[in-house]
C-alpha cells in the first residue's frame, strides 16, 4: 500500500508532503516506511518493521489518520496486491 498526501503551499514555500508505504521484507515481515518533508528538498525518512501484514497495515492508517488531522490531504493512493 502506498499514500502520498500534501499540504498545499503557503506563500513561497514548496508544499509540505508525506509519504507512506509498505514493502515486504525478505524475513517474511513487513516494514512501513514514513517519508516526510518540503517538495523539491531531501526528507526524513523512518522505518518500522512488523511481524504481520495487518499490524503493519494498521500502522499505516493510524498514521495517516494522523496527517489528516494536521491539514495533509491524500494525493495519490495505490492499495496491495495480494
Amino acid at each position: 500500500m502506498r499514500i502520498y498526501m500534501q499540504i498545499p503551499p503557503e506563500g513561497d514555500k514548496a508544499p509540505r508532503y508525506y509519504h507512506l508505504h509498505l514493502q515486504e521484507d525478505l524475513l517474511e515481515g513487513w516494514t512501513l516506511v514514513r517519508e516526510w518533508g518540503y517538495q523539491g528538498s531531501s526528507g526524513r525518512v523512518r522505518r518500522e518493521h512488523f511481524d504481520e501484514r495487518e499490524q503493519a497495515e494498521e500502522a499505516l492508517l493510524r498514521v495517516r489518520d494522523e496527517q489528516l488531522k494536521r491539514g495533509y490531504q491524500v494525493v495519490f493512493l495505490q492499495a496491495l496486491s495480494d
